[in-house]
């Protein structure tokens, strides 16, 4: 696992450790309906950057991109759940935090990846 000590893996297991933790908090009739969808999201975001970290370049642009896809679909669930009240500002303010700063990354590592 060694392979896995790159910033955006440690970043994006992060934040599912953080959504994870807000759990409890959710209503039940929340919990199993949107909150599910943005759990499997940030799941779906870490497979594909712990995949992308073990291909070659020609491989793992498609897998980039389509990892980036899924952040950007978390991010609109994200502050749907603050618009209909399942998360606080306070919260929102900083899964949103964490969310752009592996949006970033990814950009970055899209960019240094079509560069070579």
């Amino acid at each position: 696992m060694e392979d896995l000590d790159i910033p955006i893996f440690k970043k994006s297991y992060d934040l599912y450790k953080d959504f994870y933790s807000l759990r409890n908090g959710v209503p039940r009739q929340d919990k199993f309906a949107i909150w599910l969808r943005c759990e499997n999201l940030i799941l779906e975001v870490l497979e594909n950057v712990v995949a992308a970290s073990q291909l070659s370049k020609l491989e793992k642009l498609p897998i980039l991109q389509k990892g980036s896809i899924k952040l950007n679909f978390l991010r609109v669930l994200i502050r749907l759940c603050k618009d209909t009240k399942i998360l606080d500002d306070k919260k929102y303010i900083q899964l949103e935090q964490n969310i752009d700063e592996i949006g970033r990354m990814f950009g970055g590592w899209i960019r240094s990846t079509r560069d070579r």
